[in-house]
């Protein structure tokens, strides 16, 4: 079953979509079998992180900006800004596609985990994602 679901940013940071992720598993009725989600974007990704302290999703995120940091000279793509050719970089360290097993019709996720998207644009915007749920 192939659901897909939108979700609105507003600029850096992780957003939690492991609800939106798991309704698309409640309506595939599958009751074990394999979760793939995928961002359809270059300047985003997924990954799934600590979803109880808010400290450790801001240390990832200011570590990431600290290694990939914007305006540096060496980017040619910068058409699209100064935080364009970061966003992609950050993307292509990070993941674009994760899959979780499922178990008894839920992610099978550890206690203090969730699917988290990763905006890596300063401006918000509309993120499309596919999820794949099969036995």
């Amino acid at each position: 079953m192939i659901g897909r679901f939108t979700h609105e940013t507003r600029g850096k940071g992780l957003h939690e979509v492991t609800r939106l992720v798991q309704q698309v598993v409640d309506r595939s009725g599958i009751d074990e079998g394999l979760c793939t989600v995928m961002i359809q974007h270059t300047s985003a990704s997924l990954t799934i992180q600590e979803n109880a302290d808010p400290s450790a999703r801001r240390d990832l995120q200011d570590w990431l900006e600290r290694h990939v940091p914007e305006g540096d000279p060496a980017f040619t793509h910068t058409a699209e800004g100064p935080d364009d050719m970061p966003s992609h970089i950050r993307a292509a360290l990070t993941s674009t596609t994760l899959s979780i097993p499922v178990v008894h019709g839920r992610l099978a996720l550890g206690t203090w985990q969730g699917v988290y998207l990763w905006e890596h644009r300063r401006r918000g915007s509309g993120r499309r994602c596919v999820v794949h749920v099969g036995p």
